[in-house]
Order: structure tokens, then C-alpha cells, then sequence
């Protein structure tokens, strides 16, 4: 009549997470991961070995994928159902002062961007023009 410790009862699955209202992730086996590579290279930036387990990119992997889902799910019931738009994933992170900026800065450098690729395309074509003058 001996009992089983608490850490054998954890791993025959007695304990659910359910009953304390946390998300379960779900087991992505059989998925292609998507960014593991950038996710590599991250962790090593932020001090992590310059080859980390993969068990711990995969863990990374799932909790970005979980992250990136519902913030999908969430934008998608905000404004037009359905489809997702960049005020509705500002809407979500305008209280997060760290998303928001951030949110803020690649929308700057998204335009940015745009406004130099389109000069550059215009230099381009301008210059192209030019030669088929001169013959």
C-alpha cells in the first residue's frame, strides 16, 4: 500500500490545466517549424548558446505560434469581422507600451521602405529612359 509520489501522478497525466484556465498548447509533432532558424539566431543574440536545444526553439516556437493565433483571432472580431487589419492589431497592443512602440517603429520603417524603394524604381527608370534616347 505504498502511494505514489506527487511527481509520478504529474506524468500520468492526473493534473489538468484546464481546471485552472490556462491555455493547453497542442503537440506540434507533425508541423514543419517555421522559425526556427530566427529563433536560433535570436536566443543566441539575447544570450542563449549559439546552438540551442531544440527542444527549447521548439517551445519558443510554440508559444510564438500560440501568440501570433490568438492575436490573429482576437483582431479578426475586432472592426470587419473576418479580416484582419493593421488598426485592429494597434487596437490590441495600445496599452502595451512596448508593443505598441514597437508596432509604431516597423510601421515607420515599413513606409520608410516603400518611399525609397519607389525613388529607387523611379532613378531606374528614369535612367533606362535616358539610354534608349541616346541610341
Amino acid at each position: 500500500m505504498t502511494a505514489n509520489p506527487p511527481e509520478e501522478n504529474f506524468d500520468q497525466g492526473e493534473f489538468d490545466e484546464d481546471d485552472l484556465g490556462e491555455v493547453q498548447i497542442e503537440s506540434t509533432a507533425g508541423r514543419k517549424r517555421l522559425f526556427s532558424k530566427e529563433l536560433r539566431c535570436m536566443m543566441y543574440g539575447f544570450g542563449d548558446d549559439q546552438n540551442p536545444y531544440t527542444e527549447s526553439v521548439d517551445l519558443l516556437e510554440d508559444l510564438v505560434i500560440e501568440f501570433i493565433t490568438e492575436m490573429t483571432h482576437r483582431a479578426m472580431e475586432i472592426g470587419r469581422t473576418g479580416r484582419v487589419q493593421v488598426e485592429d492589431i494597434i487596437f490590441l497592443v495600445r496599452k502595451d507600451a512596448r508593443k505598441y512602440s514597437r508596432v509604431k517603429d516597423l510601421l515607420t520603417m515599413n513606409e520608410e521602405l516603400k518611399r525609397a524603394r519607389k525613388a529607387f524604381d523611379e532613378i531606374k527608370y528614369v535612367g533606362a529612359e535616358a539610354k534608349v534616347k541616346e541610341k
